[in-house]
């Protein structure tokens, strides 16, 4: 399963995904990370049956923890079919098929939110 963890400010510093991995056992398999000294935004996959687990551990550290369950959902009727998503999708979620239909892989979703911005036509959405 996808989750983000979120990192406040206040708590940068300290090496929360690292003490919690130690912690717990859990491994983590670091999708996107955005870091820097005021600020870390991490998308991660982990075992669901680790999850509460690990959430309980970043949590205690002062870390946020959510579950990223609501892929990007296309309005089929909006898109134009253009590939804008495509070419700046850090997972690879759109491709083009062989007729040059637009293809969407919702399981590599992380909701990093590139193609929406990206979108000439608002035609994608976090969610359904």
């Amino acid at each position: 399963m996808k989750i983000k963890i979120t990192i406040p400010t206040e708590r940068i510093h300290n090496p929360i995904i690292s003490e919690s991995i130690v912690e717990t056992g859990v491994l983590l398999n670091i999708m996107v990370a955005n870091i820097d000294s005021t600020y870390g935004e991490l998308i991660a996959d982990v075992k669901e049956s680790r999850f509460d687990r690990i959430k309980k551990a970043l949590e205690s550290r002062g870390a946020i923890v959510s579950i990223l369950d609501q892929p990007i959902h296309r309005d089929e009727e909006e898109c134009v079919e253009c590939g804008a998503c495509i070419s700046v999708c850090p997972m690879n979620v759109y491709s083009f098929d062989e007729n040059w239909n637009l293809l969407v892989d919702e399981k590599k979703c992380i909701q990093c939110g590139v193609c929406i911005k990206m979108c000439p036509h608002g035609a994608l959405k976090l969610g359904q």
